[in-house]
């Protein structure tokens, strides 16, 4: 009876990412995230769940109040982070060094460090946070071969332009939780497709800054402005094309 009790108590006691299930393809309208605030915060839960790379994945908004105190310093045990600053001025912590990040920086956290986020403008701040955990092991010495913990404003990349617009490339890497996380935005100038639809073994997110889109995945058209984020699965068949006379940006990053 004892042992009963105690095998009860330790499946009710195991990790809630354990009922995970997989983040399905398809498209995340900003306006239909329900904001919940919190004296100086507002925040606004946006996906839970596991990708074929990942056993957890969490994403998340945090907007902070103009003069809001900085967030608590803390540390991911088994968790690594990337983190996009939608609007405002931010001042991130990580292991006592601070860098100022303007709208569109990013911040690739490594594990085990540190960290605070704090609004220094005179607007509010808002950031997506996207926490994860592999289904492999962690290599911690191979997170910092690469780098280490990335801070990187916008305007500290070199655009290069294209026949359809332009690119600034952010990172492509192996992490501590990743074999290859890569990052850039893209900025088409015209109506039409980025690129031809294709498919990889890589999990995508496609995160509107700007402009009018629409995207195909696995045979599902979707549509998306700024603020919203297209998910696709790992293998799927997909391609965004700018909807608009006018121009598009969008962050995209994938990883596996």
């Amino acid at each position: 009876m004892r042992l009963l009790i105690i095998s009860i108590f330790f499946l009710m006691t195991l990790p809630s990412f354990a009922q995970l299930q997989p983040v399905k393809s398809g498209v995340f309208h900003w306006n239909d995230l329900e904001a919940k605030s919190n004296g100086d915060r507002q925040g606004r839960a946006i996906l839970e769940g596991v990708s074929p790379h990942f056993e957890y994945l969490e994403m998340h908004a945090t907007t902070q109040a103009v003069g809001a105190q900085a967030s608590a310093a803390h540390a991911n045990e088994n968790m690594e982070e990337l983190i996009i600053v939608k609007e405002g001025v931010m001042k991130v912590t990580i292991d006592g060094m601070s860098s100022i990040l303007g709208t569109n920086g990013v911040i690739s956290l490594m594990p085990q460090q540190m960290h605070s986020m704090q609004n220094v403008g005179d607007k509010p701040l808002t950031y997506y946070v996207i926490r994860y955990r592999s289904k492999k092991p962690m290599k911690l010495e191979r997170g910092i071969a690469s780098g280490g913990s990335l801070m990187i404003n916008s305007d500290s990349l070199v655009f290069k332009p294209n026949d359809n617009g332009g690119s600034r490339a952010y990172f492509d890497r192996a992490t501590a939780m990743c074999e290859r996380l890569e990052m850039h935005v893209t900025t088409l100038t015209k109506i039409g497709p980025s690129h031809e639809p294709h498919a990889h073994d890589e999990t995508e997110i496609i995160l509107m800054i700007s402009g009018e889109t629409a995207m195909h995945i696995d045979g599902v058209e979707y549509t998306a402005t700024a603020g919203d984020f297209y998910f696709v699965e790992s293998q799927l068949f997909h391609g965004i094309r700018n909807t608009s006379d006018q121009s598009c940006s969008y962050f995209a990053f994938k990883w596996k």
